[in-house]
């Protein structure tokens, strides 16, 4: 009889942990438990009557690396090749973005111009941060944070507008309290390797490629650099599980997970509406999620996993009729000194206009708020009001854009504890959790935003390790022998992090995974 694998959380990453599972050579029966009522978790789109998309979560997948071309095949083999909608790299959505500084809108600088005389916002040429990089010594702590980081290497203009701004971009957080080292790992490791950021990525080994498949080798040709699927990023959660479905996998929706309990070598997990049991558990949930179900005797895991801390985004899509933006390209950025309540403004009819609908002449804007100052701008993301929040977002495309006309459509939507915040010291933290799961000898695999990376990228490559350990596949480190324990440890002295057993490392994509220690496997 085959092991039973229950996976828990239907976002992304559950949903990825399912199509692995059931795509290896001896597939476990599988059962998905999903406590709302939808699939996709923050992939969210709303398509109108009229052939619009308003994207609520992730609006575009970027292509690059091994994670861009394994989640680039995945697309290919669910079928939704002629879906996608891709940002070639000299399109304005690739080539122009920018930061709202002083009152007004400037484009990131780029090209050798940018670095021999100063473009505002930036009062000296970069080029004498790019030379501070090089003469500055090399850090000797094992992290900090991404402002302390910047502000060493770049100088105190760069950090506090830079790298401020790319942080609430891309995490919605803080960069005096997020680590550089996992947050941005590449440039913690080329300062280490070279003493210089510039030199270590200048010099660096040259980025895998992943596997081949058309749609890669259609990206790397046009210099993608991102894409979108013609229904929305919320088509690839769907497809997913129109995948999983007649390959025998249960997925169940409304089954909020109350309970674990770990007796026998077995899981029973205890539902709202009876209990079952499993094998192995994947844990797609929130860290802190996962920390209120676990048992007693999981208290040491839990008080780590409830340490990883998580922000509230509030995203208000606008439509606009008869207007033009001063500027086009992705969008802009807000740095906290200039408005900390505003994160940024996507332009989202320029880089995906097939989503603009059969109108065709609107102007679609995605305005995010919030992230790691929603409770100081908004009070509780459990009770705020969705007419303030729009109030704001209209305010910001007023005063930022110069949109006046109130717009013809809106939606708001508030994420609450969806990004989760990599604080200095976060690596630490993945290894004291990977050392008390290899403890406690649980067979439990996290994967997911909380430990490894955010995007869409990082959730899938999350799960493919998991399963990769757990089951073995093609790339993967070879099944532990029965009795051993494989323990993640994130960066390991290599590019990755890796997965250890028997004295031997292999490099992974991602994730927290450790396969069970006996029994089945």
């Amino acid at each position: 009889m085959a092991p039973t694998v229950a996976v828990v959380g239907g976002g992304i990453s559950g949903l990825a942990a399912c199509y692995h599972l059931v795509r290896s050579p001896r597939p476990p029966k599988v059962l998905l438990l999903e406590a709302s009522g939808r699939l996709g978790g923050w992939l969210q789109s709303t398509r109108t009557p009229d052939g619009a998309v308003f994207e609520h979560g992730p609006r575009g997948i970027r292509p690059a690396g091994v994670g861009g071309a394994e989640t680039l095949r995945m697309v290919s083999e669910l079928g939704l090749e002629g879906d996608v909608l891709p940002v070639p790299g000299d399109h304005p959505a690739a080539r122009n973005r920018f930061l709202y500084v002083g009152g007004a809108l400037h484009k990131l600088p780029s090209g050798l111009g940018a670095l021999l005389r100063p473009v505002p916002p930036f009062s000296r040429a970069l080029l004498w941060s790019g030379v501070r990089d090089l003469l500055a010594p090399a850090g000797t702590g094992p992290d900090e944070s991404v402002h302390s980081f910047a502000r060493r290497r770049f100088g105190p203009e760069v950090a506090d507008v830079a790298a401020d701004a790319l942080c609430r971009g891309v995490l919605a957080g803080d960069c005096r309290a997020l680590s550089v080292r996992s947050c941005f790992p590449a440039l913690h490791r080329a300062e280490r390797h070279r003493g210089s950021v510039l030199l270590g990525l200048a010099l660096g080994a040259r980025p895998e490629r992943g596997p081949d498949s058309v749609l890669g080798r259609r990206a790397r040709a046009e210099r993608w650099s991102q894409w979108s699927l013609r229904g929305g990023l919320e088509s690839l959660a769907q497809a997913l599980a129109e995948f999983l479905r007649p390959r025998g996998v249960e997925l169940r929706c409304h089954a909020p997970l109350r309970h674990l309990r770990h007796r026998h070598g077995r899981w029973q997990l205890t539902l709202g509406d009876g209990t079952v049991t499993a094998d192995h558990v994947i844990s797609a949930l929130p860290a802190a999620a996962l920390a209120e179900v676990l048992p007693p005797e999981a208290e040491p895991l839990a008080r780590e996993l409830r340490d990883i801390p998580a922000v509230s985004v509030a995203v208000v899509n606008l439509c606009y009729r008869g207007v033009t933006l001063p500027v086009t390209g992705f969008g802009h950025l807000v740095p906290s000194s200039e408005d900390p309540s505003v994160l940024g403004i996507v332009y989202d009819s320029v880089a995906f206009p097939q989503h603009d609908g059969t109108g065709g002449t609107g102007v679609r804007l995605t305005v995010m708020l919030g992230g790691a100052w929603f409770e100081q701008g908004f009070g509780d993301p459990a009770t705020v009001a969705p007419a303030l929040l729009l109030q704001r977002a209209e305010a910001a495309v007023r005063d930022q854009l110069g949109l006046a006309p109130p717009p013809c459509q809106s939606i708001v939507r508030v994420h609450r504890a969806c990004i989760p915040q990599y604080t200095v010291g976060h690596w630490e933290r993945t290894e004291r959790i990977g050392r008390v799961l290899a403890g406690q000898r649980l067979p439990l695999s996290l994967v997911g935003a909380s430990y490894g990376g955010v995007s869409v990228n990082d959730c899938i490559a999350s799960a493919r390790a998991a399963v990769g350990g757990l089951l073995g596949a093609p790339g993967d480190p070879p099944p532990p022998a029965p009795g051993a324990t494989a323990v993640l440890v994130p960066g390991c002295g290599k590019q990755s992090p890796c997965v250890g057993y028997g004295g031997q490392w292999w490099p992974v994509a991602g994730g927290l995974q450790w396969p069970v220690a006996s029994g089945p496997w």
